[in-house]
């Protein structure tokens, strides 16, 4: 994971050799520059499928849904495929209740993903809420996937990872007492259960004070784990049985970011290609070419199938029948308060009264793309209530936007700054504060939002926000805002679509079309 502020888990950042550009479907290029996916998909764990492709498992949060899945054909062109967790059934927090707890920075952080031939099955394994380790089941990545076992209230396989032996027998290797020391469990034959669980190893082994984001790997008969130093260093350990003794070392100390201001990448995955072992902390880099990060590299592997979500481009809402999977929501949704049609395209009714974004049901994120990334919505307001709140989103612990606010039967744009919650409890701190508002002319139906922002970890980290009525001319609104780069969200910003109450439920705005760029 690349701690970047703004975009941090900068996983998989470009993919191809022009930092931002995107490979033409079916096409790889015969070299890259790391990173290949400028996204936010921190904490990967990478395998090999039944098809020869590759898959790839991430964090997300109390996003919903959960555990994000990527495909790949060469390491290089990636795409969504699906999640592992349809919904995220772990307690009332993440459905966003009028009161109570929020799951903010709950859900899902790091976890595993492998496909059991045995069975022919893929397996999820996370921990959620730091208390309780899930195993989800699926008979393809894009599923339907299966909440099939809690392994156990108080289990918590943090940072873990699958390994499913040559018998068939499965491990999964995890941090334990805060990072102090790493245990393997054996699972049930059935992987539904715990059957056996040992202390392998313990940090100040290779003298360091914690690990995280462990991975395990059976390579020509002896078993491997790697994991890393929060931060920093990344320890391969080997033994020839599971439960140990296990010798460790450095596999890389403090590498040099490919992004210029970014943190030393970490918590990655090993992957065997046909051509060569390849690593990657979080970004491929062959063995041969370890130190050289920022420079082209041969590509891994011959040119990739198509890809069917680009990670730029626009989404018209009359065209589709179901949201893609680059769509999350902040928290479960509400299904009965949004609904997909080919006459009128999205449309989101007021789920929440509230004057708080991070307390408002249904809406809708979609992930930055790029160094300088942009969003467009096209929003259809004539069906807005008396005090609702509508609009687009830079949107994480420190928020902005600009929106229609509806008082009485008066409209108005409103540019309104620095939302907040506390990062850490997810207790709001700031509703924000209105920078601007511009009155709307009586019997608007239709206004356009754009956003933009410097998404680099070296860059000025500056927001800018528009509105158009035409949208062709658009006029920027609310002046510039200055985007948060505290560490402990690092899933970063994301475009956010919202419509919320302030006074009863009722209204509803309609979602046109969504660009990324």
């Amino acid at each position: 994971m690349l701690k970047s502020t703004l975009l941090a888990g900068l996983a998989f950042l470009v993919n191809t050799p022009f930092l931002g550009a995107q490979a033409a479907p079916g096409c790889t290029p015969k070299t890259f520059t790391n990173p290949v996916l400028y996204e936010d998909f921190p904490d990967n764990d990478i395998s090999t499928g039944p098809d020869g492709a590759f898959y790839f498992s991430a964090s997300n949060f109390h996003y919903s849904p959960g555990a994000p899945i990527l495909r790949s054909y060469d390491l290089v062109s990636w795409e969504f495929v699906g999640h592992s967790i349809p919904r995220l059934n772990f307690g009332d927090g993440y459905n966003l209740p009028a009161t109570g707890e929020r799951a903010y920075r709950g859900g899902t952080w790091a976890s595993t993903l492998r496909y059991r031939k045995s069975n022919k099955t893929w397996y999820w394994i996370g921990c959620t809420n730091f208390w309780i380790t899930w195993v989800f089941t699926a008979p393809n990545p894009e599923g339907p996937w299966t909440q099939a076992a809690n392994l156990g209230g108080g289990v918590c396989f943090y940072d873990n990872g699958l390994l499913i032996d040559d018998d068939d027998t499965m491990y999964v290797v995890y941090t334990y007492d805060g990072g102090k020391q790493v245990n393997v469990t054996q699972l049930a034959p059935d992987g539904l259960s715990i059957a056996r669980t040992e202390k392998v190893l313990v940090p100040g082994q290779v003298g360091a004070d914690s690990v995280e984001g462990n991975r395990m790997y059976k390579i020509n008969g002896t078993y491997y784990i790697l994991n890393d130093h929060p931060g920093s260093t990344a320890y391969v350990w080997k033994s020839a049985s599971p439960w140990g003794p296990y010798e460790g070392k450095p596999l890389a100390d403090s590498v040099a970011s490919p992004v210029p201001g970014g943190g030393a990448p970490h918590q990655g995955s090993l992957i065997q290609t046909p051509r060569a072992t390849g690593r990657r902390l979080p970004h491929p880099r062959h063995q041969r070419h370890q130190r050289r990060l920022g420079h082209p590299l041969p590509a891994p592997l011959p040119a990739a199938k198509p890809l069917n979500f680009p990670w730029t481009r626009s989404y018209a809402f009359t065209a589709l029948t179901s949201l893609p999977p680059t769509f999350e929501w902040n928290h479960n949704p509400d299904t009965s308060k949004y609904a997909l049609s080919p006459d009128t395209g999205l449309t989101l009714s007021t789920a929440s009264v509230t004057a708080d974004l991070y307390a408002a049901r249904n809406t809708l994120t979609h992930r930055v793309h790029g160094e300088f990334p942009s969003a467009a919505v096209e929003l259809d307001v004539s069906r807005m209530a008396d005090g609702d709140r509508a609009g687009l989103a830079a949107f994480r612990d420190r928020s902005a936007y600009v929106g229609v606010h509806r008082d009485g039967t008066s409209l108005q744009i409103a540019a309104v700054f620095n939302q907040t919650i506390d990062e850490w409890s997810g207790t709001t701190l700031d509703l924000g504060t209105l920078k601007q508002a511009v009155p709307l002319p009586a019997g608007t139906k239709k206004v356009w939002f754009r956003a933009s922002m410097d998404a680099r970890a070296s860059g000025d980290h500056k927001a800018r926000f528009e509105y158009s009525l035409d949208g062709a001319a658009f006029v920027a609104v609310g002046g510039v805002y200055d985007l948060y780069t505290g560490w402990a969200f690092f899933l970063g910003y994301r475009w956010a679509v919202f419509n919320y109450a302030t006074k009863a439920l009722g209204g509803s705005v309609g979602v046109a079309s969504f660009t990324v760029a």
